[in-house]
């Protein structure tokens, strides 16, 4: 049923007064038939009467005949801190909206507790209640320190490092330690110190240093796990490495000789290495040689043994056939090897004696050259003065002739 519809006499408008119902009340000469909305203006002065009312003012009652007098007494006398209490509630929840940015998490703490830890977005926790620690998990963060400390072999050396790191578990980051930084340098500190006392200066000065970094990498970050900080290391850079300002002449000295008797090595491992190998190479031509010569001796002492039992056969056979023939073909390899002449002197026979040996070597090389053999005048001369005073006795001569054996 509509406010204005007519209902058994009643006035069905909320904002009209209790004059009016039952149709007893006056009003104003009309009866209980329909009635148009409400004024605007009417409606709106009405509803500041009763908000008046509420918060203990004086407001004027609608209609002549209904109410309870014009005494104003206040309606209740709670109204005001009701609703400043609502107002402080509706203040209260709308403090507890936060936002939580893409780089960032979160760590609820109830009352000092973890509660837990929450991820970007809008979140709401009571307020007063709850206390939230933002973290930023994606920015590197860098610590760097510059220490003097002593070494292994009781030098001093000054390290200069840097470490860049995140955080990986906002738990621990917030809770675990009371300040992350100051524990990760305290941290950095040790390790440093740990591996710099176990390692000689010339080894942390020259050629060590990536090793230092790594080691100091690794024992950083297991004495971060143990304190449960949370930092997880990304890099970290062993920036420079230098002795006490009072020893760097004598340093860089020992640097340098260092530097030439490195320098030394690799020049004698490439003469080795270029020299092994030929020296190998010729050492494995003279095995080969060897053992080719030693095939060969081998062969032909076979060969003279198998010979030698072929001869002892035939010998067997015919004992003086063959030391005549032994003695012969002794003879012929002992005098093909010998430049003498051997003649028959007997009976006064003249002596004449041939050079063959240069005749043969003429005559060889006058084939190769592909000329003519030219022969000696002064050996013609001698043969013809030879043979013209051998002229008389030509019959002895032609009975006894020369033998000539061997060359």
């Amino acid at each position: 049923m509509a406010w204005n519809e007519p209902g058994g006499g009643n006035q069905h408008d909320p904002w009209s007064g209790g004059g009016r119902r039952g149709g007893n009340g006056n009003d104003g000469g009309k009866g209980g038939g329909n009635q148009g909305p409400p004024d605007l203006d009417e409606a709106l002065k009405k509803f500041q009467n009763k908000l008046n009312g509420m918060l203990g003012g004086r407001g004027k009652r609608g209609g002549n005949g209904g109410g309870s007098g014009g005494g104003g007494k206040p309606r209740n006398i709670f109204a005001l801190p009701g609703l400043l209490l609502i107002v402080a509630v509706a203040v209260w929840a709308a403090s507890g909206f936060y936002l939580v940015d893409q780089s960032e998490r979160g760590v609820v703490l109830r009352f000092g507790k973890y509660q837990e830890t929450v991820t970007p977005g809008l979140q709401w926790n009571p307020p007063l209640i709850d206390d939230v620690h933002m973290v930023n998990v994606t920015r590197v963060r860098s610590v760097s320190q510059t220490q003097s400390m002593l070494t292994q072999d009781e030098n001093i050396v000054s390290v200069e490092i840097s470490a860049q790191y995140q955080v990986a578990d906002p738990r621990g980051y917030v809770l675990n330690v009371r300040d992350p930084e100051l524990s990760l340098e305290n941290a950095l500190d040790s390790a440093l110190r740990h591996v710099v006392g176990g390692t000689d200066m010339i080894d942390i000065l020259t050629s060590g240093r990536e090793i230092l970094g790594s080691s100091v990498n690794s024992r950083l970050q297991s004495y971060l796990d143990s304190y449960g900080t949370g930092i997880m290391l990304q890099t970290l850079n062993v920036e420079s490495t230098s002795p006490p300002d009072a020893v760097q002449d004598a340093f860089d000295d020992v640097i340098r000789a260092r530097e030439d008797r490195q320098r030394t090595i690799n020049q004698a491992m490439a003469y080795a290495n270029a020299v092994i190998p030929a020296a190998q190479g010729q050492a494995q031509r003279i095995v080969e040689q060897g053992q080719g010569y030693r095939e060969s001796v081998v062969a032909e002492a076979r060969g003279q043994a198998n010979r030698f039992n072929a001869l002892l056969t035939q010998y067997q056979n015919s004992p003086a056939i063959m030391r005549e023939r032994l003695y012969l073909d002794t003879l012929s390899d002992v005098y093909s090897e010998t430049p003498k002449v051997m003649v028959d002197v007997s009976e006064q026979s003249p002596l004449m004696v041939l050079p063959m040996d240069r005749l043969k070597r003429s005559g060889s090389d006058s084939k190769s050259s592909g000329g003519e053999t030219e022969v000696d005048p002064q050996l013609i001369e001698r043969l013809q003065s030879i043979q013209s005073s051998s002229s008389p006795s030509g019959s002895n001569n032609s009975s006894n002739g020369i033998r000539r054996e061997g060359r």
